[in-house]
């Protein structure tokens, strides 16, 4: 007797994916403390720094709230690109 299993490892959830830009970071400690502070942000599951091109790239389940990141990323020391 064979049964039917469902394979919910291959479901996947639709990300959203949005990058911002931000000013007056130089260095790795501020990598550091833009990543720690937009991951806190309500609904995003992953958070991405790039220092030479001045973006935080974030990924949730659905759209941020851009107050939120603007407010995480000040917290940290820096100013999102309005």
């Amino acid at each position: 007797m064979g049964y039917l299993m469902s394979d919910r490892s291959k479901e996947t959830t639709a990300m959203t994916v949005e990058s911002f830009t931000v000013t007056g970071m130089t260095c790795q400690h501020c990598v550091n403390a833009v990543s720690e502070e937009v991951a806190k942000v309500a609904g995003v599951s992953k958070v991405d720094v790039d220092l030479a091109a001045g973006t935080v790239t974030v990924e949730s389940e659905s759209p941020v709230d851009r107050a939120a990141v603007a407010a995480a990323v000040d917290e940290a020391g820096y100013e999102l690109v309005k």
